[in-house]
């Protein structure tokens, strides 16, 4: 293992759900193993309140949590991270700013849960679907032999992660 947290930054767009849950998410579920921060490539200035709501809900802290541009982790003085995850399409197709280090990159498509609309019902559940998926894909994540893996082994592990197909919760 590690002699440090592995550092990771979840990125999307606006930086208002996806990416926001899955810093939560792996912050939690990491356990000290992990530092998970999110950003986007055209913050929304603020967090979807039903992302809040769905992590006040389930006792995640939400005080630190804002919307940021992926250039505060561009510049000097910035973590480096071990790897750099992208939860949405458009930011994956982006060009990114040159990081620090030499982070691995993967991608984790999940459907815009804010882009849901409808009842405050329909979205709330849009908000629960992708928060499971993520969850999923979080667990794969961490659950990886990081230390038995050699840099291209894991890449091909964490490849295979965003290509996690996940099964609809029943009606």
């Amino acid at each position: 293992m590690s002699d440090h947290p592995y550092e990771v930054l979840f990125l999307c767009t606006g930086n208002s759900a996806r990416s926001i849950l899955a810093e939560s998410i792996l912050n939690r579920a990491g356990a000290g193993r992990f530092k998970a921060c999110s950003a986007g490539s055209m913050p929304a200035g603020r967090v979807n309140p039903f992302a809040l709501q769905l992590l006040e809900n389930l006792r995640y802290p939400t005080d630190s949590l804002r919307s940021k541009s992926w250039d505060e982790f561009a510049k000097d003085g910035a973590p480096e991270f071990d790897f750099i995850i992208t939860v949405c399409d458009n930011a994956a197709g982006e060009v990114c700013p040159i990081w620090p280090g030499k982070p691995m990159r993967a991608h984790r498509g999940i459907a815009d849960p804010a882009a849901v609309t409808g009842s405050d019902t329909e979205i709330a559940l849009a908000f629960a679907d992708a928060y499971r998926m993520l969850s999923n894909r979080v667990a794969l994540f961490i659950n990886l032999p990081m230390d038995k893996l050699d840099r291209m082994s894991l890449k091909r592990r964490m490849d295979d992660i965003g290509q996690t197909k996940d099964a609809p919760q029943p009606a």
